[in-house]
């Protein structure tokens, strides 16, 4: 069999509104103890966050290149209810919960199969470059309100 002509990473996807993707715990990712280190998995969520606006069209790299602005984060909510470890096969889950036009509300769970480890709320806010809040491009709200539809 060939090599593939391009290896890409994994970006998730979509199911009924909710991006899930996929994570390994490396051992990178830990503390003494073999746990994952507890800032770790805002990295997790953060990545996901970043490929969950990739997979739904939204071109953040374009936006800044072209000046318009870029994301970000304004407040984060989370909650640590078990720990991971060391090999670990996790699922970030993440879904739109509120946009408004310089704003975004993303709700994220962190799981090893059924078990939830972590959960929290992201809230985005869109900045010009000088680092001023600026509405967010009008197709992007109009992305996040037919992924979520009834969001506020």
């Amino acid at each position: 069999m060939a090599a593939p002509t391009e290896l890409l990473p994994a970006s998730g996807f979509f199911e009924s509104g909710e991006h899930l993707f996929p994570v390994r715990v490396y051992y990178e990712d830990t503390d003494l103890s073999g746990v994952v280190y507890h800032a770790n998995f805002l990295r997790y969520m953060e990545r996901a966050r970043s490929d969950m606006l990739r997979v739904a069209g939204i071109d953040q790299r374009a936006a800044l290149e072209e000046g318009l602005g870029n994301y970000a984060v304004v407040e984060v909510d989370i909650r640590y209810r078990a720990p991971a470890r060391l090999d670990d096969a996790l699922t970030v889950r993440s879904h739109v919960t509120a946009v408004s036009p310089a704003r975004c509300v993303i709700a994220q769970s962190v799981q090893r199969g059924e078990t939830l480890l972590t959960q929290g709320s992201v809230t985005v806010a869109f900045v010009d470059p000088a680092g001023r809040p600026r509405r967010q491009p009008a197709q992007w709200v109009e992305r996040f309100r037919s992924l979520a539809p009834g969001i506020a």
